[in-house]
């Protein structure tokens, strides 16, 4: 038997003895009546059996790395008027989201400042990302206030490159403000007590754009919104997977997955791509059975032994599970990492971990679409009324006031394939990264498959992670 041959059998038996994992926890149902094909449960041996056939596909038939320098085509021109209107037209609609906030009714869903925030922005902007590139880049508001506030300085300064001229950015931060910004956002989403109050949303808002502002004006707009802005790093990871790109006032196309092996691994990379997977987790845990029996006694814990009142309680024993769940994730993947380190001898599980970060990003995009799903289908349609009637006072600018959401327009089967393929899509979308990297690593295909082996285990563990929630959150 050729060494080839024993890594793909190895494979097959891990593949086997993996798609154990998920199958009893499977047979939960989700919300909504089903009528699918096939058990729940055979979507798990599925799509563990899919990991494994690409895993051994890559092995036989991707011997050169494809994605590292992959080329790209220009297709159009954009003329910098458009850059300049999109740029304001984002930030006049943070600023009517904001105002709604304010102004508005305070019933969350007579307000269009939580769907605004939730639902079309946390949700909508990273699918509209992977369809079309890194739109948010332009509308971003924030960044289009600190270059319009650059572009008004130089002319105020004469054109004196000293007022302008910025610190230089601490290598040693990297990503971690983003990290930290994603973190401290899925904490509001998932464990705030207020976190549907209109004005409370309008509040933080501000305060999002103010620590931007600061961060542009001490170290750079580009820099800052490149490294520092937890919304905007996120949205640029999900551009990456896109066929298409922005770029010099030109938009190229490009082979999906091309732009995600040239992200930089500076540090809090690993920490971001976390985060974003593990809050994700942590919402689809926090619905599950499993959670509704051990948060009562942190509850009680919080409430009876240090004296917290009700609220606080409950948002202490949310906190707990929400770190708790990015520290699994990220203990998950390190395990992954440090078992290459049979292969790469020479390197550090932190090394290791950083040049693989990368193939993370199609995964923490695929929880993100999963989980969300029925919450864009739904309640995106909220959009249609409060667009006419967008502070709950009565009004109906464009004749839409009077619309309903249609519950109809995907069912409960819908909605579980969706889920299921995109959870599958993404992780086969993340061996095919880790793959092309680790031959531009370990040279020949012989090597790279054997390291990848434990990305395999990776990859499987969190497609049986996500399955499993899916269905865990559908009992209650």
């Amino acid at each position: 038997m050729t060494g080839r041959t024993r890594i793909l059998a190895a494979a097959a038996l891990f593949g086997a003895a993996a798609l154990a994992t998920p199958a009893g926890a499977l047979a939960h149902g989700l919300v909504g009546r089903q009528d699918l094909p096939i058990p729940r449960w055979l979507f798990a041996w599925g799509a563990a059996v899919v990991l494994v056939v690409s895993f051994v596909g890559l092995g036989v038939l991707w011997a050169k790395p494809r994605l590292e320098e992959a080329a790209e085509h220009r297709v159009l021109g954009v003329p910098k008027a458009l850059e300049v209107l999109a740029g304001a037209l984002g930030v006049a609609a943070f600023a009517f989201v904001v105002y709604a906030g304010f102004a508005g009714t305070q019933t969350p869903t007579a307000n269009l400042a939580p769907t605004a925030v939730y639902v079309l922005f946390w949700v909508g902007v990273p699918v509209l990302s992977l369809l079309f590139g890194d739109v948010f880049l332009a509308f971003n508001p924030w960044r289009a206030i600190g270059r319009a506030a650059g572009w008004v300085a130089g002319r105020v300064g004469g054109g004196r490159d000293e007022l302008s001229q910025p610190l230089e950015y601490p290598e040693r931060l990297g990503r971690w403000p983003a990290a930290i910004g994603i973190l401290l956002f899925a904490w509001v989403e998932l464990v705030f007590s207020e976190r549907d109050d209109p004005s409370t949303l309008a509040v933080l808002a501000l305060v999002y754009a103010a620590f931007q502002l600061v961060g542009m004006a001490l170290y750079g707009v580009d820099v800052w919104t490149r490294r520092a802005d937890a919304f905007q790093q996120f949205f640029s990871l999900c551009a990456r997977i896109s066929p298409l790109r922005w770029r010099d006032r030109a938009l190229w196309r490009r082979l999906p997955l091309a732009g995600v092996p040239s992200l930089s691994a500076v540090p809090g990379t690993v920490a971001l791509l976390c985060v974003l997977i593990g809050t994700t987790t942590f919402d689809g845990f926090s619905q599950g059975s499993l959670w509704t029996d051990v948060a009562p006694d942190l509850q009680s814990f919080f409430l009876d032994d240090l004296g917290f009142d009700q609220a606080r309680a409950i948002e202490a024993a949310f906190t707990i599970g929400l770190v708790g769940c990015v520290l699994v994730v990220a203990l998950l993947y390190r395990l992954g990492a440090a078992g290459m380190r049979t292969v790469a001898h020479d390197r550090e599980t932190k090394d290791l971990a950083r040049v693989f970060a990368h193939s993370l990003a199609p995964i923490a995009l695929a929880y993100a679409i999963a989980h969300y799903f029925s919450l864009l289908a739904y309640q995106g349609q909220a959009i249609g009324y409060l667009a006419s009637d967008p502070l709950g006072d009565g009004s109906d600018w464009f004749g839409t006031a009077g619309a309903s959401i249609d519950y109809g327009v995907v069912d409960a089967n819908g909605i579980w394939y969706v889920q299921v393929g995109a959870l599958v899509l993404g992780h086969v979308a993340g061996l095919v990264l880790a793959h092309d990297r680790a031959l531009v690593l370990f040279g020949s295909g012989q090597r790279a498959s054997r390291s990848q082996m434990w990305m395999l285990a990776v990859m499987v563990g969190f497609t049986s992670l996500g399955l499993w929630l899916l269905s865990a959150s559908a009992q209650t």
